[in-house]
């Protein structure tokens, strides 16, 4: 699908575009630009239970602060009289063609800041052309979520169930959707410490918002004695017996490729151990990952994983990287550290909260200018020229 012409690139037009509306048309942005005000306003219009669910991280927060001080370690080195007139930031990607090496992160129940939830941030990621990684966990299904994308190539994220059969309908029915790849998390088999969460005792599942893609799966739907329509109590409660899934182990693997010919990719790869064993097991993709901070407390920042298990798989599988990512800096350092593309999770839903639709286009083309920008500054037109020598390790 075309994107519109003021969205190709350079990205970085977009900052032209802003300092042309706002000087010469008295226009200024909507929301700030700048995404540490970007949080706090969004955190201020949410309710208490839905800014915690959002927000907050497993036990006192270490591993989301452990994500963020990674990229302190790390500092760009520009380079000068180098000719980046032309520039492009193309990449495929487990055959995606990206036009930048951007993909939205999976979240699930998207609804609990906008109504339009993940609709909204499919048509946003569509305008923008960056691909969304539909969550499982989603208040709008598989099908609905693919059809606001219009066209856009997307991934689909799967939470394994106990069910192998459930499990295999996801996927036949992200198949059928035209999805590209199938995205496994596997760091969430079970719930982490959510001190927000608990303290609110909020978890919107269990009122049947967030498991839609559950509740109206043609599987699911014939195991329960009546449809959740009539008896959402009995449906949710095997919803939750059926979202924690702490069994499988890597013998469970073969399974995945049974159901699909799609490219599978691992999300939530934290060691080098793990990531060679998923090159064993035949996987083409995985995401180094800790869920956003969210499940264990204390573990190590997804950044500082990132170096070692590029190293460990060289060209045997494709790494990309999630957990922490702001700015179009924090990027090209993930990047430069050897992931082929990362994954934008906590900012865009910000974007939703304050805009919906809107919000999260201002969010995608603001961080796709900011990595432009942090591309050409640093000296190269490409972003394959990107490597370990933009970088210094400064601790």
């Amino acid at each position: 699908m075309a994107r519109a012409v003021s969205q190709q690139p350079p990205f970085s037009n977009y900052e032209h575009e802003i300092y042309v509306a706002g000087m010469l048309g008295g226009r200024k942005p909507a929301r700030s630009l700048d995404w540490r005000e970007l949080e706090r306003d969004a955190y201020a219009m949410l309710a208490r239970g839905p800014r915690g669910y959002i927000e907050g991280g497993a036990g006192l927060w270490e591993t989301m602060r452990a994500n963020r001080d990674a990229f302190d370690e790390w500092r760009i080195v520009p380079r000068m009289l180098r000719d980046v007139s032309e520039r492009t930031l193309e990449r495929t990607v487990l055959g995606t063609q990206l036009a930048a090496p951007v993909l939205l992160a999976p979240i699930g129940v998207q609804t609990v800041a906008h109504p339009e939830g993940e609709l909204a941030s499919a048509r946003a990621a569509a305008q923008v052309g960056v691909p969304l990684i539909a969550s499982t966990a989603a208040a709008h299904t598989i099908e609905e979520i693919a059809q606001a994308a219009d066209g856009l190539p997307c991934w689909y994220q799967l939470y394994w169930p106990r069910d192998r059969e459930l499990a295999r309908s996801f996927i036949a029915r992200a198949e059928s959707a035209g999805y590209r790849a199938i995205v496994v998390t596997l760091d969430t088999w079970l719930l982490g410490w959510r001190p927000a969460d608990l303290t609110d005792g909020f978890l919107p599942f269990l009122r049947g918002e967030g498991n839609a893609n559950y509740l109206q799966d043609p599987v699911f739907r014939a195991a329960l004695p009546k449809p959740p329509e009539e008896d959402l109590p009995t449906a949710v409660a095997y919803w939750a017996w059926q979202f924690s899934n702490p069994s499988v182990t890597w013998d469970d693997i073969s399974f995945l490729r049974e159901c699909t010919q799609l490219p599978i990719v691992l999300k939530g790869i934290q060691s080098a151990d793990d990531a060679r064993l998923a090159v064993e097991h035949g996987i083409e993709g995985m995401i180094i990952s800790n869920h956003g901070g969210r499940q264990v407390d204390g573990a190590i920042g997804s950044l500082q994983a990132l170096p070692g298990i590029a190293q460990a798989v060289g060209e045997r599988c494709e790494v990309l990287f999630d957990s922490g990512i702001r700015s179009g800096a924090d990027a090209l350092k993930a990047l430069a550290l050897g992931a082929r593309a990362v994954c934008l999770g906590r900012p865009y839903v910000w974007g939703l909260a304050l805009g919906g639709e809107s919000g999260v286009v201002e969010v995608l083309r603001s961080f796709l200018a900011d990595l432009d920008l942090n591309m050409a500054l640093s000296g190269h037109a490409s972003i394959d020229e990107v490597g370990l020598h933009t970088l210094i390790h400064t601790r």
